[in-house]
């Protein structure tokens, strides 16, 4: 079955380990005419953890846009490390459960 180009990257991400670990679920989802909408609700929701999870993590580790002016490198270096943290978040607690 393929997932329909609007799903976004973490409903794919729900598809293929659905598909791959969880057979069962997977096939009673597509059996319940299910499937689909779990994804999309997955990955809404996986968004809009994201966009609420950076904020808060960008405050606490001080990235501002002070930084941004003064140290470009360790301000992406920072942004890269903050996204890569908020996104394990959001593998362990939507995608891989």
């Amino acid at each position: 079955m393929k997932t329909p180009s609007t799903l976004g990257k973490y409903g794919r991400m729900r598809e293929r380990y659905l598909r791959e670990e969880r057979p069962v679920l997977y096939n009673r989802l597509i059996l319940s005419g299910k499937l689909m909408e779990h994804l999309a609700e997955i990955d809404r929701t996986a968004n809009r953890r994201l966009e609420q999870l950076m904020p808060e993590l960008k405050k606490s580790m001080g990235l501002t846009e002070e930084l941004k002016a003064q140290d470009p490198m360790k301000w992406a270096g920072l942004m890269n490390n903050a996204k890569s943290k908020v996104e394990e978040m959001i593998l362990e607690e939507l995608i891989y459960h």
